[in-house]
């Protein structure tokens, strides 16, 4: 059967039809750990860069965001805390060098990379072909599946690199 949606130009097909993330996507699967070297990782972390959402903020805190826009659907990075830009840009590069990371890519890019914090929050930054390289980030919830592997994978990746 197949489903054809008339959107107007500038809708997502999610903000007609909000839906759970899908627990089995193809492309939110973690990436094997010889998928690149230390040395492509450190380089790879230069270049990624952290860029705010406000669909994804309760806070603009100091992220240069003129409002915030949660959306319901959306997870918030700040529901529990507040991140800092520099926290977040931290956390996104220690995601990287540390190798938790999609196997999905646009270029060079993951599509995922994944990081969990000193307090053992997990979080998923994402980037899309039109902005390769330029992340958002949000905690992922207690009801994502995706939250438990994470923490597991990064708890057998970073002891390994002492982090």
């Amino acid at each position: 059967m197949t489903v054809t949606l008339a959107l107007e130009p500038d809708r997502r097909i999610d903000e007609v039809h909000p839906v759970r993330r899908p627990g089995n996507n193809p492309k939110r699967r973690v990436a094997a750990t010889n998928v690149l070297s230390q040395r492509e990782r450190t380089k790879l972390a230069e270049v990624v860069r952290y860029k705010a959402s406000g669909h994804h903020k309760r806070n603009p805190g100091d992220y240069g965001l003129e409002r915030t826009n949660p959306r319901p659907t959306k997870s918030l990075c700040d529901n529990v805390r507040v991140v800092t830009l520099a926290e977040a840009t931290a956390l996104l590069k220690r995601g990287v060098t540390s190798g938790v990371f999609s196997d999905f890519r646009y270029g060079m890019f993951p599509k995922f990379i994944w990081c969990v914090d000193q307090t053992g929050e997990a979080y998923e930054a994402r980037t899309d072909a039109r902005n390769p390289g330029e992340y958002h980030g949000y905690r992922l919830e207690e009801d994502d599946d995706m939250r438990s592997h994470i923490v597991s994978v990064w708890k057998k990746r970073c002891r390994k690199v002492g982090k």
